[in-house]
């Protein structure tokens, strides 16, 4: 998989860097190089942009800002020397961030992340686990083991068998929606994403888990309704 890239930072010195970092990397493809966000909004291309190393301390329109007009698509590594823009990052949903002077190897490592996240989405049906960020690790969960995912505000809980705590991951819900598979998982709520081979008890149009009651809403309640007439 080749993925197509484009870099955006004030500093000179900074850009060239990494441009040479991205031409070395046999995975990406560099398809922009910009001085400024304002730079990037002046000059549209029409070829889509996968990862984003975008400076955050730039004149006119910050990196932070930018970051949230960009297309969801579109993964994103920060690049800063002010290391207290760190929780900023995650909290735009970026996918790493990266503090000046920044090596080669550290860049190699969030542009491997990036590759996972897009093989990912490529081929839900195929994987076996995925990747969250929790407590600024990444932790590994197996598909089969989750028996839903709850949504509040800007976070994430997922529930697994094998566990009683959830784990709490700073991502979207449409974020994790977009890394499971259909196949398994429905969403039933704006709130709540279930596994389909999971659900064993129905109460009233709710889904029991334990002592856990999760509704349906009425958006969801046809499909979820098909789900159950397949099963009939």
């Amino acid at each position: 998989m080749i993925l197509n890239c484009a870099v955006v930072d004030d500093e000179p010195l900074a850009l060239d860097l990494l441009e040479s970092y991205v031409n070395k990397t046999p995975f990406l493809k560099l398809v922009g190089k910009y001085s400024s966000a304002m730079q990037v909004m002046k000059e549209p291309t029409n070829k889509e942009i996968d990862l984003l190393f975008l400076d955050i301390q730039m004149p006119e329109l910050n990196g932070l800002e930018f970051s949230k007009m960009i297309d969801p698509h579109t993964r994103i590594v920060f690049t800063t020397a002010f290391g207290q823009y760190a929780i900023d990052g995650y909290r735009v949903n970026a996918l790493d961030y990266l503090l000046k002077p920044i090596s080669y190897v550290d860049f190699l490592q969030a542009s491997n992340k990036a590759l996972q996240w897009f093989e990912l989405i490529q081929k839900p049906e195929e994987k076996a686990s995925i990747y969250v960020k929790s407590d600024y690790k990444l932790v590994q969960i197996e598909l089969k083991k989750i028996l839903y995912i709850e949504g509040l505000k800007d976070y994430i809980k997922i529930y697994t068998e094998d566990s009683t705590k959830p784990i709490l991951s700073l991502m979207s819900m449409k974020s994790m929606e977009e890394l499971l598979s259909p196949i398994h998982f429905m969403r039933v709520h704006r709130s709540f994403i279930v596994q389909k081979e999971k659900i064993r008890i129905i109460d009233r149009g709710r889904i029991v888990f334990d002592k856990i009651y999760i509704p349906v809403s009425d958006s969801y309640k046809q499909a979820f309704q098909a789900f159950l007439d397949e099963r009939s």
